[in-house]
């Protein structure tokens, strides 16, 4: 296990009417408030008008920013950091799912730097102050309610990037897993996915003995394994959708990551599709992730993918042990495609030629050496290939 250092100073409010907090939150950092949310689910929920009445109540000012896209564009951003110099804005509140709050806290890091937010997320441009961020989470997915990072598309240079930063970790989320109630079928099955993979990501490393974090990562995604189809079958089911918001929160708030080598190769193959296609981020990763595996399934990485088996699909540890990694395949894709919905390969999703696979592959492995299988440009063709 490597050494590290672990801090996580987000305050959680989780629960039912935890909405109550947010007044106490926000003031604790300023009383003008930039909120960025996405399309209109948060004003049928009668959200809106909470936080509204809240911030008026407390004499909290808010300006608004809404109309962020799935897979944030950067165009939101620098609207957003506009509109915040412009107002004297404080704190940047982000309110839904993953998408508006890495809107959110990629605003909060671009204000007080005199560029195009691209260069901030490109790491040109380095930022010396972050305003602080607020969060109320709707979707449980992206985790970004606790970690410090974000991911922000430029659809003109068809690039998705991550950027992150300490200060990006927002200062306090609120956590009501009633929001989340209201989410679709298919947004339900892509956050599960999503969380998932974080998990995966992280369990699929090469380092030696880290029975602490692999064993919490076993747990968290025998979490969604449960509850993922509960809450498809049962949308207002509070516990389903209570501890999948919080494997949410868990699975990449670096609780199951520090002491671990990571490097994340199937998002880093899966923002290419987001780049060039704008695909749901959990689907993509759905559909590529089976696929990995068997690419990189060898004598040397065989030992995980057992455990894999053994400890999260509860397979037979007497079988084979190549029995045991192929079967516990099979089962997540069986889960990803037939339990919970989601796409089972990319011309399902509309991508049916492989026009941009070379281009798509050539960026997605530039930072994958140091994988847990390093990845050339042609392996990442061949699992785009293994996807059709």
């Amino acid at each position: 296990m490597q050494n590290f250092v672990y801090s996580i100073p987000t305050t959680v409010y989780f629960g039912k009417g935890q909405i109550e907090n947010l007044p106490k939150a926000i003031k604790a950092y300023g009383s003008k408030v930039l909120m960025v949310y996405g399309g209109g689910s948060i004003k049928k929920s009668g959200l809106y008008d909470t936080i509204m009445g809240l911030c008026k109540d407390n004499g909290i000012s808010v300006v608004e920013l809404s109309g962020v896209d799935p897979n944030p564009r950067v165009e939101s951003v620098n609207e957003g950091v506009r509109l915040c110099r412009e107002n004297g804005v404080e704190v940047v509140l982000g309110v839904g799912g993953g998408s508006s709050l890495d809107c959110a806290k990629t605003i909060a890091a671009c204000v007080d730097c005199d560029c195009d937010a691209w260069d901030v997320v490109t790491k040109k441009v380095v930022p010396e102050k972050i305003l602080p961020v607020v969060t109320v989470l709707t979707l449980a997915a992206t985790g970004s309610e606790m970690d410090t990072f974000a991911v922000i598309s430029n659809m003109k240079e068809g690039e998705k990037l991550g950027v992150g930063y300490p200060d990006m970790r927002p200062k306090a989320s609120i956590m009501d897993p009633t929001y989340t109630f209201s989410v679709s079928k298919y947004q339900t099955a892509s956050g599960t996915a999503d969380i998932m993979s974080h998990l995966m990501e992280t369990y699929f490393t090469m380092d030696g003995d880290t029975a602490v974090q692999d064993g919490i990562i076993e747990g968290l995604l025998k979490v969604c394994i449960k509850y993922g189809p509960i809450a498809l079958a049962k949308p207002d089911d509070y516990d389903a959708r209570a501890n999948l918001m919080w494997a949410g929160s868990l699975a990449i708030n670096d609780l199951t990551r520090w002491g671990k080598a990571t490097t994340w190769s199937c998002h880093s193959m899966e923002h290419q599709l987001s780049a060039y296609y704008d695909v749901t981020h959990g689907v993509g990763l759905a559909i590529l992730t089976p696929a990995w595996m068997e690419h990189i399934l060898s004598d040397k990485t065989l030992p995980k993918f057992v455990d894999f088996g053994v400890n999260v699909w509860g397979i037979d540890k007497n079988l084979d042990a190549y029995e045991i990694a192929h079967k516990a395949i099979d089962m997540l894709r069986d889960f990803f495609t037939n339990t919970m919905g989601i796409a089972k390969d990319l011309p399902e999703i509309g991508i049916k030629d492989e026009e941009n696979f070379d281009i798509m592959a050539e960026k997605a492995a530039k930072g994958l050496k140091t994988a847990f299988v390093p990845l050339s440009k042609e392996d990442v063709i061949a699992i785009y290939r293994a996807c059709k």
